[in-house]
């Protein structure tokens, strides 16, 4: 009886033992993951940075202004002024007009 229960015994701590290293290899191997994706955010971050600069070079006031000026003659580009903004109640569309058939004319009879 008591071989029986040192051989259970046994069995049981060679499958906890089996257990633990298959758990502790796939914690490495997620350690391993999530340190690669940390890596690749970071290189991400940097890259977000970078053109987060380079967007703030190239919208400078000064930049910006000499660029209208050099394509005013094809862009018409003006300043904009408070006054050029209303409500849009007060905006004027074109009424819609919609063509009605002469009377005058035959309709078009198709054949078959």
């Amino acid at each position: 009886m008591r071989s029986i229960l040192y051989l259970t015994t046994a069995l049981v701590v060679m499958g906890l033992a089996f257990w633990a290293y298959r758990e502790n290899y796939r914690t490495q191997d997620a350690i391993r993951k999530m340190e690669a994706i940390q890596y690749q955010i970071g290189g991400l971050r940097q890259d977000i940075g970078t053109l987060r600069a380079e967007w703030s070079y190239l919208n400078r006031p000064d930049r910006l202004r000499e660029l209208v000026n050099l394509n005013f003659d094809k862009l018409k580009l003006v300043p904009l002024n408070s006054d050029q903004f209303v409500d849009i109640r007060q905006v004027a569309y074109p009424a819609k007009t919609v063509a009605a058939p002469d009377a005058g004319t035959p309709a078009e009879e198709s054949t078959p």
